[in-house]
């Protein structure tokens, strides 16, 4: 039961991040990088840049600690990984592998 309830506990962890991660990086992707090449103010990237950074970690920290009890495949793992790098990836993944209606 105590393992259930840690799962459960960094499973919505890991929602909450996949979430922050993903409109981070648009963030910074859509926003803070034309603007620092187009206007030549870094500044939203200075700001932007280390949140990224920390919920991209967490985000990958996250993924292992949960992927056994989430009984992923190596090859869904291996994609829930790389949604992290391509934007709008992290919603995907929260809708069809983090959707309490689909999780166990």
């Amino acid at each position: 039961m105590h393992e259930n309830l840690t799962m459960f506990s960094f499973f919505n962890i890991f929602r909450i991040v996949a979430f922050l991660e993903g409109v981070s990086y648009i963030l910074l992707l859509f926003i803070a990088t034309p603007i620092k090449y187009i206007v030549g103010n870094p500044e939203y990237v200075k700001v932007l840049g280390m949140p990224h950074g920390i919920l991209f970690i967490l985000y990958i920290i996250l993924a292992f600690l949960i992927k056994g009890d989430m009984k992923w495949s190596t090859k869904i793992f291996s994609f829930v990984l790389l949604a992290s790098i391509i934007p709008f990836g992290t919603f995907y993944i929260e809708k069809k592998y983090l959707n309490p209606n689909t999780h166990e």
